[in-house]
């Protein structure tokens, strides 16, 4: 009984090195939307004492002095380069399932036969490194939570093949014995203070608990905690890839926005990305929302925010009505006099795009979905939009400070890398 836990290396810094071998060893930050606040740092940055989401403008002058690189976030690129990564596990493991960008779950139970699961797990990362360039670590255990601390261990112990086993009961809690309990996979911040307040300080103190006095005292999930630490298992690979409930797009702008033809053509461009992310999902929605606000960080300046939505009397994913839509409801929340900050699609109520659900009471005006005209303008603005509708900003303009951008290497032709 085993499952596998890959967590690539400091995901964010890791994807610039692909393509910028000089920065090797250098420090690395990433930061926020915006360029506000560090969301990524490289293992040199950390042993510099850049903290995770502190302000950039705190640290800036003494990382620069330091030789640090800082990169805007390109989440375009790290989405790919992570979808490369997913691909390839699942080419090795009959279940794969993606907890996050830049981890995954891997079940080993039908390996462990036939393959000793370290050197199967080396093997792995190997060619994750070979074939993308990006350095992961890969903890075994009998179950989720243990493999979370089995990850925790590679950098403890800073493993030289970043691939640890806890494959029987002494490694395990040797392991849970090093492991504070905030590091548990789900204990966080508050429920760390009442375990430690209850003198549970460690992985190992949480463990030696009863489960059925865990239960009475915290919850029944915290008890499922203590019983996968004692190895049990009571979560099992979730590869069920279900189609999103919710589709949101949005952005703060880098500079403030009072003119409702400025923002119009922001929020276009919004909706007609939500609808791309809709007929990706092969979903059709029968509701979008427009969502608009100012900073509540600005007590100075007038606040307002505000939310429309507009039911579509039939579901669609045709972008035309999408945008018609998103044009409705912005007009009526839009007040002159505010600076906004933000601003936003949501589609809902989704439905299979195969289905097919008439009204009797259809608008005229909508106009008529065209799948295979979608499908088409799809297909070519792939690795560059080419086509836009009419209400679209189609300026090289970003509502988001992005000054320090790296190239999208792997999906935009014009991007591409240049070897002199």
């Amino acid at each position: 009984m085993a499952f596998a836990l890959v967590d690539c290396e400091s995901f964010y810094a890791s994807c610039e090195r692909i393509f910028r071998p000089d920065l090797k060893n250098i420090p690395i930050v990433v930061l926020s939307n915006n360029d506000g606040c560090v969301i990524a740092r490289s293992t040199e940055a950390k042993k510099m004492g850049i903290g995770m989401g502190v302000p950039w403008f705190k640290v800036r002058e003494n990382f620069l002095k330091q030789n640090g690189q800082v990169f805007s976030s390109n989440f375009t690129f790290y989405g790919d380069i992570s979808a490369r990564v997913m691909n390839i596990l699942e080419g090795f493991v009959p279940r794969v399932e993606v907890y996050s960008i830049d981890e995954a779950f891997l079940d080993f139970d039908t390996l462990k036969q036939n393959y000793d699961l370290y050197d199967f797990s080396c093997h792995i990362r190997a060619l994750i490194k070979q074939w993308t360039g990006i350095p992961v670590r890969i903890g075994i255990a009998p179950n989720k939570t243990l493999t979370k601390i089995a990850i925790n261990e590679i950098k403890r112990r800073n493993i030289p093949t970043s691939v640890l086993y806890l494959s029987n009961e002494k490694e395990i809690w040797s392991a849970l014995a090093h492991t504070s309990v905030n590091k548990v996979w789900g204990v966080g911040r508050r429920l760390t203070e009442h375990l430690n307040n209850a003198g549970i300080n460690t992985a190992l103190d949480l463990a030696q608990i009863s489960p059925q006095n865990i239960r009475k005292k915290f919850s029944v999930v915290l008890e499922r905690t203590v019983r996968e630490l004692r190895g049990e298992r009571c979560l099992d690979i979730d590869d069920d890839i279900s189609s999103k409930k919710q589709i949101v797009v949005s952005r703060s702008f880098g500079q403030r926005i009072s003119d409702l033809k400025e923002l119009k053509p922001i929020v276009s461009n919004f909706a007609v990305r939500a609808a791309e992310k809709l007929r990706s999902e092969k979903q059709k929605c029968s509701q979008v929302s427009v969502f608009v606000r100012t900073s509540p960080f600005n007590k100075n300046k007038p606040q307002h925010s505000d939310l429309k939505t507009i039911g579509l009397l039939t579901p669609t994913n045709d972008t035309r009505d999408i945008l018609t839509a998103a044009t409705k409801g912005l007009q009526p929340i839009f007040r002159p006099g505010y600076d906004y900050a933000k601003a936003g699609i949501i589609l809902n109520k989704f439905s299979d795009e195969q289905s097919k659900q008439y009204s009797l009471f259809k608008d005229p005006n909508e106009p008529k979905e065209n799948t295979k005209f979608m499908k088409y303008i799809d297909q070519i603005n792939t690795y560059k939009t080419q086509i836009y509708f009419a209400s679209q900003n189609t300026k090289k303009w970003s509502p988001m400070k992005q000054n320090m951008a790296s190239p999208r290497y792997t999906t935009d032709w014009y991007e591409l890398p240049e070897v002199n």
